[in-house]
């Protein structure tokens, strides 16, 4: 009888500390913080995308709610799981990706908001069926792939910063008005002083304070006007497809599952990195519920007028420091999320901050952006190969759309959208040459003599322990991305 009445006890004490529900003062507060770390990148993207097409607050403010809202469902389901098919199962975070903002801003302009929400609508399946597939094929997304990609990604938002600060159009009385450009440094700098004066929690905050002061300051200098929050309700959810039905063209579709695939690098980076952190091994069965996930919350994105959610890189880094591994903390934050979402008034308070606030705190983010990219690539091993090659083809065929916006006007209209994406050029260029030099014509070394010449596969710098390299890397990579 003893073993029996033993075995309860023997169960709990052996329960993984991701699986353990704290007391609930704790959850709350755990989670709260986690919520307001990932708060500022989350909204920004729906900011940046509202400014950037033209729509009034009421619309902006209508996606940051949507966005709130489905960042809360996506988060949920991550943690606690949702059939044998959803969520992880671990204190993952999903927010607003940067990575979609280049797309959707691109086929907004283009096509106009009824094709972006379908191009999201078909990623999100499109994610959702490629999800188990390519949690079995991840070597040919190595680092030198996905560093290229986030490196872009940084640089070419830079410029969408710079016209928030200044406007868009250079005939306007205020364009580049000297109190823009004075806002949006003073934006920048209430960030980085932050950063370097305060620790933990505050430092990771500090996006936050930079928008929150940036506010106050534009509202003082009659900069802002909140008057439509007054008119906003308390409580209420937008209505689905808010937009009008969904129209759905190829050439936007492909660009967005193009994003989706650059998306599922990312989230595999950090998703290691989480797996470290609370010490938890990551089988491609749990990556592929992750990575449907992604898919599923791009396709209720896609419905709920918001934008597409993924996992969140800074909460990692969170974890680390608190050392506090519970998912249901992260059930919680998904909850606040939720909760937030449905309040329009908040909504309408973010919507109204002014373009050089916006641009300001947008202009450390994706410069933040950039220089992870740049980190990563310092991983990959450029001796005796062609990535040093690589990685300067994909960035410069990247950038001439950024730095050239009319070079492909000659070219045929879906020609033009292919490759006047930054990311998706970047993205078609390193895959391909990656596949072509380190993939299909790697040296062969018959007599095993391994003397270095060829990367292998990952064109990656070979690490000492093989049977944990990959897994070590992709945390290592993603520890980076939130250090």
């Amino acid at each position: 009888m003893s073993p029996i009445r033993r075995a309860p006890s023997t169960a709990t004490s052996e329960r993984h500390p991701v699986d353990e529900v704290l007391p609930a003062s704790r959850l709350f507060f755990f989670g709260l913080q986690h919520m307001l770390i990932m708060y500022a990148g989350c909204v920004a993207v729906p900011l940046v995308l509202g400014a950037v097409l033209g729509l009034d607050t009421h619309t902006i403010a209508l996606i940051v709610n949507a966005d709130l809202l489905v960042a809360g469902v996506a988060t949920i389901i991550q943690s606690l799981g949702m059939t044998r098919f959803f969520g992880i199962r671990m204190p993952v975070v999903a927010g607003a990706s940067f990575t979609f903002l280049t797309p959707m801003i691109l086929i907004g302009s283009e096509y106009g908001m009824r094709t972006m929400y379908g191009s999201m609508i078909a990623a999100g399946v499109f994610g959702m069926l490629l999800a188990r597939p390519f949690s079995k094929v991840l070597r040919f997304f190595p680092t030198l792939v996905t560093g290229c990609v986030i490196t872009i990604i940084g640089l070419s938002l830079i410029k969408v910063s710079a016209d928030l600060v200044i406007g868009s159009d250079p005939k306007s009385a205020d364009y580049a008005s000297v109190k823009y450009i004075l806002l949006a440094f003073a934006v920048v700098a209430v960030i980085v002083l932050v950063h370097r004066i305060f620790k933990g929690f505050v430092r990771n905050v500090s996006v936050l304070f930079g928008l929150a002061l940036g506010a106050v300051a534009a509202w003082a200098m009659g900069m802002a006007d909140f008057s439509s929050v007054g008119g906003a309700k308390w409580f209420g959810f937008s209505s689905p497809l808010y937009f009008g039905t969904p129209e759905f063209k190829l050439v936007p579709i492909i660009a967005m599952c193009v994003a989706m695939v650059v998306v599922f690098s990312e989230m595999t980076a950090c998703v290691l990195a989480i797996g470290d952190a609370v010490d938890k091994k990551v089988t491609d069965k749990d990556m592929a519920r992750g990575l449907a996930t992604d898919g599923l919350a791009a396709l209720l994105a896609g419905f709920m007028n918001s934008v597409p959610d993924s996992t969140f890189g800074q909460n990692v880094g969170l974890i680390s420091l608190t050392k506090v591994k519970s998912r249901y903390v992260i059930t919680v934050t998904g909850v606040l999320l939720l909760t937030m979402g449905a309040i329009p008034k908040l909504g309408e308070v973010v919507a109204s901050l002014p373009g050089p606030v916006i641009g300001g705190a947008g202009l450390v983010m994706f410069a933040m952006t950039a220089a992870v990219g740049i980190q990563m690539l310092q991983k990959v091993d450029f001796e005796g190969n062609q990535n040093l090659l690589i990685v300067a083809v994909a960035l410069g065929v990247g950038m001439l759309p950024v730095v050239v916006p009319t070079i492909y006007q000659n070219f045929h209209r879906d020609a033009q959208f292919i490759l006047g994406s930054a990311i998706t050029a970047t993205v078609l260029v390193a895959f391909v040459l990656n596949l072509l030099f380190n993939h299909l014509l790697v040296p062969q070394d018959p007599a095993g003599t391994g003397d270095g010449k060829g990367t292998g596969p990952t064109g990656d710098t070979p690490q000492p322990s093989p049977p944990h390299s990959a897994h070590d890397d992709g945390a290592r990579e993603a520890e980076d991305k939130v250090g």
